[in-house]
């Protein structure tokens, strides 16, 4: 879609001066109105591209549905520029009988920025969501070294990014053990003598039984990544992408964020049975205090070298 960038043009100084004059290209920005059975819901700041997924992962992570059955249709045909000419910035969204109670949401402010998911709304209590879908047991699934890798994964494939440098980004990586190569034990089984010895050597015994175990060899498989001027709309892209393609609950997955480690982003993760998220920048205290609340791994200042994990730590091995 087009409208993803806009063209403008720019002028482009230094310290001494006017440089030049020239063309630029940012992210485009445009409201979306969501409206539910004909009853306005809300409205969001959005980079246009991925607005089904981004309407659908919206309603999963506000809690209106949890199934993508419960959607019967979502039509922009409703959404017109003064001039006559259709400008896609209205999804009318018919739901299945009884999916919401619109008055349990009239409390909830109708706009919502690009940059805050959140602040229409008059209460944490009032946002705080149940999800469905359970985040599984506390038990050790990702290496270290594979979350460090996740941030360079995620930028190499920021095409918008890359053409603007006005975007965040959200990537949903499963995690992947491989077959490990076979240990020496299993070497000794098959015949095999160690490598410098033989089998009475204690000196060496001694070393191999205090080593440190080799980190579980592990891959990533990128399944969805989205991006958007909000971050929050790019991680509902990323949802409602997993919600059409019927993949609740995404255990054994890890949702990568360009930025930072907000409420409303550890509480969407939850709401699809994310169990880590992971951040490049920092978490906010209410972040961490519903990680640790939820039993959701909330990982920040992953910079590729090193991070800090807040909550949940058992599911990251080698600790």
């Amino acid at each position: 879609m087009t409208r993803m960038t806009v063209r403008t043009r720019a002028h482009r100084f230094d310290a001494n001066g006017l440089v030049r004059a020239r063309a630029d290209r940012l992210a485009g920005e445009e409201p979306l109105e969501v409206r539910l059975d004909g009853e306005q819901f809300t409205v969001t700041m959005r980079t246009p591209g991925s607005d089904v997924e981004l309407v659908m992962g919206f309603l999963l992570t506000e809690g209106v549905i949890t199934h993508r059955d419960q959607v019967r249709e979502i039509d922009f045909s409703a959404g017109l520029d003064p001039d006559g000419s259709r400008n896609l910035n209205v999804a009318g969204v018919s739901l299945e009988p009884g999916t919401w109670d619109p008055v349990t949401y009239r409390q909830r402010q109708v706009y919502t920025s690009s940059a805050c998911g959140i602040c229409g709304t008059a209460s944490i209590e009032a946002v705080q969501k149940v999800s469905r879908y359970p985040l599984g047991r506390l038990r050790p699934f990702v290496e270290p070294a594979t979350l460090l890798g996740l941030p360079d994964a995620l930028r190499a494939e920021q095409a918008l990014f890359d053409s603007t440098g006005g975007v965040h980004a959200a990537g949903l990586f499963r995690i992947i053990d491989l077959p490990a190569a076979p240990d020496s034990a299993e070497a000794l089984d098959a015949g095999e003598a160690p490598a410098g010895g033989g089998l009475s050597g204690a000196a060496g015994s001694e070393e191999e039984a205090s080593a440190v175990p080799p980190p579980a060899p592990q891959q990533t498989e990128l399944l969805c990544l989205r991006e958007d001027v909000g971050r929050h709309n790019a991680v509902d892209k990323v949802l409602g992408w997993a919600l059409k393609e019927d993949l609740l609950p995404l255990g054994d997955t890890v949702l990568q964020v360009s930025g930072r480690a907000s409420f409303e982003l550890v509480q969407k993760a939850a709401m699809a049975g994310i169990p880590v998220l992971s951040a490049v920048s920092a978490p906010s205290s209410l972040a961490v205090d519903l990680g640790q609340e939820l039993g959701l791994t909330v990982v920040g200042f992953n910079r590729g070298r090193t991070f800090n994990a807040y909550s949940a730590l058992e599911r990251i091995r080698g600790r």
